[in-house]
């Protein structure tokens, strides 16, 4: 299997975009919480753009540039536990320029998994190992009390992307 990296200077700092093939796996601001730096063995890497990584850049730019993106033509393939898959897949429906909770995917997600309940703790810790910024937007995911927390990116970054897509400069 071919593994492509490359890198992306967002106008919130330097990403690294991994595609296994024609898959996306990886969308990552540098240094973030989770960051993983080394998850392919260099000799394993091809540090070049292929289709993949050329849609995923030119999905960016639109998005840095403020326009609503409400599909794209990425394959994506976050690697996970299914836990954390069904998640992300809920992230997935939360529409551009809105916000959803915590409780709202734990509640959606206990549902899909015929429980109660689910712990926040494991939603937040599932959200926050989302390997797909941006495109898997969990930046969009808010406390209860309307408050900005948890980001791996840093709650600035959050605050920056969700005032973007409410049409403001960042």
């Amino acid at each position: 299997m071919k593994i492509f990296v490359s890198k992306y200077q967002s106008p919130l700092g330097d990403m690294r975009i991994i595609s296994e093939e024609n898959d996306l796996v990886s969308l990552q601001f540098k240094n973030q919480k989770y960051y993983k730096e080394n998850i392919y063995s260099k000799n394993k890497i091809i540090e070049k753009d292929n289709k993949t990584i050329e849609k995923t850049k030119k999905y960016l730019d639109k998005y840095f540039k403020g326009e609503k993106i409400e599909k794209h033509n990425i394959k994506l393939a976050p690697k996970g536990t299914e836990f954390q898959k069904q998640t992300w897949t809920l992230l997935n429906k939360i529409p551009y320029g809105q916000t959803t909770t915590y409780k709202e995917i734990g509640e959606q997600i206990a549902k899909i998994r015929n429980k109660n309940k689910m712990s926040a703790q494991a939603i937040g810790t599932a959200i926050g190992h989302n390997p797909i910024a941006i495109i898997i937007p969990c930046h969009r995911v808010i406390g209860t009390n309307g408050k900005l927390t948890g980001y791996a990116a840093g709650i600035d970054k959050k605050e920056k992307l969700l005032q973007l897509e409410q049409g403001q400069k960042i």
